[in-house]
């Protein structure tokens, strides 16, 4: 049995496999997602959901679903599956699943008396097509199949219903036919690798639900274009491929480029494999420019975490083509263009963000220790010395450096932070004035910024950025230290004393602005109020403002995002400060450590992990389905017991 493989008696239990689900993308932007038994529960699931940037920047649902129906002696046994109002179901096509394996491609099978029938699906790289394949294994009769699709045409942020603009015609193409619901959209191609016919007979399929959105308090009904429905013959032992996409394919190519694909994929045997593979899906390739996404299904590429996320999903994988894709050849210029003023040239969103520049600091860090660090000061040397530049001369739009050697960022109208959940327009965490993490972040990169310079030859400004980082250490441990612990921001006379993750960075970091003592403190005070098996709750149960359970409405749900809910990106950075202090002794904990995330492989997102979880048990999965920060963590910590092992075993 593979890594990733559900059986029957999991899959016909509808309130354990609807929470189940899964995605795969193009690494263009493009995903394919459902629900293990092809139900969709979210309005952002759908078997080709793309970016359309001539009519926005959000993505779209083309195809919602493809319906399946087996044929035989006059008898018809339909394969999908959509819930409608009080809880019904139809037309209950899970019961014929008898296994689903995801170890390279997601394959479903269906037993229909003497029928064994498979379907794998995937996505082709860099175009948004999506590819279905069927094979006949077993059928001891004439076996026919019937494809009925659900076509949507709208935003993921939207609904659709029936109205009078939505065109329901299919022109012919060639093994198949094409249909364009409105004249803003592109057309969309729905072919088959042999010959097929097609039964004009559009209906609108009205009240289909979203349980997701119902339970998030939003619209969850919708109505889908079913205009007909494909019908061939297969025979036991045939393979065909059904084709989606918005261009049109010579279907006699579909099966080589089946092949073509297959051989890009990675086999998903163990966890490593698993994050490495979900990774790789947030790649964005834009014509020669590339990003990495921050997740799915909302979100887009975004400064703070594409650059919290880049060396672990890029180099930590042997991935180090793309890292040169998203940092030489794009994030750079992009850099360079903020720090110019030039925001026109600039596609990744954030970039003002106060402490995106000094996550970019920290990634080249991390190419250096990948690399060598003379080979990161040639190629990057200048740059981040110019963004230290950018901030001592008080360039930066929303970060202050002030004369005690600190920066200082408002967060009173516009979140400053990671912590960012807004109501009526104004921050919930309104963290602000001396910010516990970005100082941290600013006293590294002075730290690791004079050490390239220096390797570059650039004796002066070496020295005058390490003059500028002693005078941020001793402000940093007056302003922030109170004995025990850190302070999560203190701004004038106040000074905030909720136990949250944000000081475990200020230990951390490869330049700690605090002694051994301090750091042992921190790493402390985080393992007894904040650890969880899925990383570090946002705040302390001890405190007044915990809300640990991520449910409910819009209001209550921002609310509790950051009071409570743990985020799993905070993990890297506790693994590395606990490393620090226990060092191999505290081996055997960081590896009970990533037992949590093993569990989660096989949970909600097959394969990748979430953006959030409950604080308390059993620590629940919410937020997007998969969240490169949180990949890109556990990837780290990964990386760091692999190699602590290999240390502790020489």
């Amino acid at each position: 049995m593979s890594y990733l493989n559900f059986d029957k008696s999991l899959l016909i239990n509808l309130e354990r496999s609807l929470s189940k689900e899964m995605i795969r993308t193009n690494r263009a932007g493009a995903y394919n997602s459902t629900t293990l038994v092809d139900c969709n529960t979210r309005k952002y699931h759908g078997q080709l959901v793309l970016p359309l940037p001539q009519l926005s920047d959000d993505n779209y649902v083309l195809l919602s679903s493809l319906d399946e129906t087996v044929i035989q002696h006059g008898a018809e046994f339909n394969l999908g599956l959509h819930k409608y109002g009080e809880n019904q179901f139809s037309p209950n096509g899970h019961k014929y699943i008898r296994e689903f394996d995801c170890e390279v491609i997601s394959k479903t099978t269906y037993r229909v008396g003497g029928v064994i029938l498979t379907k794998e699906r995937m996505l082709v790289s860099f175009e948004p097509r999506v590819l279905i394949r069927y094979t006949l294994v077993e059928a001891h009769s004439p076996t026919t199949l019937r494809f009925k699709p659900f076509l949507a045409f709208r935003n993921v942020n939207e609904l659709t219903h029936e109205n009078p603009r939505a065109n329901s015609n299919m022109d012919e193409v060639q093994n198949g036919r094409v249909n364009r619901m409105y004249p803003e959209f592109p057309q969309l191609f729905m072919q088959f690798s042999k010959a097929v016919t097609y039964t004009h007979n559009p209906n609108w399929y009205k009240d289909i639900e979203y349980q997701k959105e119902q339970e998030r308090g939003y619209e969850y009904k919708e109505d889908l274009l079913v205009p007909g429905w494909f019908e061939l013959p297969m025979k036991k032992g045939e393979s065909v491929i059904f084709a989606a996409g918005i261009t049109e394919v010579n279907p006699r190519t579909l099966k080589q480029t089946w092949d073509k694909e297959m051989l890009r994929r990675i086999t998903r045997s163990d966890m490593f494999a698993c994050l490495k593979n979900s990774a790789a899906q947030f790649y964005k390739r834009e014509g020669d420019k590339c990003h990495l996404l921050a997740g799915y299904p909302w979100f887009k590429a975004t400064a703070r975490e594409q650059f919290f996320s880049l060396p672990s999903c890029t180099l930590q994988i042997d991935r180090p083509e793309y890292w040169e894709a998203i940092m030489d050849k794009t994030a750079v210029d992009e850099v360079r263009a903020f720090l110019n003023g030039d925001y026109a040239n600039i596609r990744l969103s954030g970039m003002d963000e106060p402490d995106a520049l000094l996550w970019f600091i920290r990634a080249i860090q991390q190419y250096a220790a990948y690399t060598t660090p003379l080979e990161a000061a040639e190629k990057y040397g200048q740059l981040c010395a110019d963004v230290i530049e950018f901030i001592r001369k008080q360039k930066h739009p929303r970060m202050f450096l002030h004369s005690n050697g600190l920066v200082w960022v408002d967060g009173t109208q516009r979140p400053a932070t990671w912590m960012n959940a807004m109501e009526n327009g104004r921050p919930i965490t309104p963290r602000t004035g001396y910010v516990v993490e970005i100082n941290a972040l600013w006293y590294n990169a002075l730290c690791f910024t004079a050490d390239i310079l220096r390797l570059l030859g650039q004796e002066h400004r070496s020295d005058l950025m390490s003059y500028q980082a002693e005078l941020c250490k001793s402000a940093f441990v007056d302003t922030f230290w109170n004995g025990f612990y850190l302070y999560d921001y203190v701004v004038d006379a106040y000074q905030n004393r909720e136990v949250r993750p944000n000081q475990i960075w200020a230990a951390g970091l490869p330049y700690s602005p605090l002694d051994r003592k301090q750091q042992k403190a921190v790493v402390d005070i985080c393992t007894k109020e904040l650890l969880t098996p899925r990383g570090l709750r946002t705040i302390s149960p001890k405190s007044g403002d915990y809300r640990p359970v991520y449910i409910g409405g819009q209001h209550e749900r921002d609310h509790n995002f950051h009071n409570g809910p743990v985020w799993p990106c905070t993990i890297a950075a506790y693994a590395r400060a606990y490393s620090n202090i226990y060092k191999y002794s505290g081996l055997g904990f960081m590896q009970r450590l990533l037992v949590g995330y093993e569990v989660e492989m096989s949970e909600l997102t097959i394969g990748t992990l979430n953006e959030i979880y409950d604080g308390n048990p059993p620590y629940k999965g919410h937020g997007g389905m998969s969240y490169a920060p949180s990949v890109a963590a556990v990837i780290s910590v990964l990386k760091t017991v692999e190699q602590m092992s290999k240390e502790e075993n020489q």
